[in-house]
């Protein structure tokens, strides 16, 4: 069993209302391999949510107190990705999944990349909140753009 990000499924829980679904990994949610969850609406944003970027930092630095996670309009929503990224975390231990596929460039999911913080449009290398989180609890996070083939899901499973 792994875990994946809820809108790579299809379902239309991102920040704008909509989803990008990979047909890859609805199959394998539809044949209940898979499992679904979105940290940011585990950590109570709603949907849709105003576009947010972590600022001076990245997702482990958010974890040890040197960034915060503000949404387009100013708004201090760190909290909620660390609640997110922790209630993340126990759905992973309870269900002792140890691969987690993430929405690329997310400031909760991104696993490589994300954006620069200034809300132009830039990406930088970086983790997002639940991507540090699940890292440093020896879970495997791999992105929604390392994925090419349904063998390689299927060979984690």
């Amino acid at each position: 069993m792994i875990l994946v990000s809820s809108c790579l499924a299809g379902l239309e829980v991102r920040y704008d209302g909509k989803h990008c679904l990979r047909d890859i990994i609805k199959r394998l949610v539809d044949e209940n391999r898979a499992i679904t969850a979105c940290p940011e609406l585990l950590g109570g944003l709603p949907i849709p949510r105003i576009p947010a970027e972590i600022i001076q930092g990245d997702g482990f630095d958010v974890l040890d107190g040197r960034a915060k996670v503000v949404d387009r309009l100013g708004k201090d929503v760190t909290d909620m990705y660390i609640k997110g990224a922790y209630e993340t975390l126990k759905l992973v231990q309870k269900m002792k999944i140890t691969t987690v596929v993430l929405k690329e460039n997310s400031p909760s999911c991104g696993s490589s990349m994300i954006y620069n913080g200034e809300f132009s449009g830039k990406k930088v290398p970086g983790n997002g909140v639940t991507s540090a989180l699940l890292k440093r609890n020896g879970i495997k996070v791999i992105s929604d753009v390392e994925l090419t083939e349904l063998e390689e899901l299927e060979e984690m499973l």
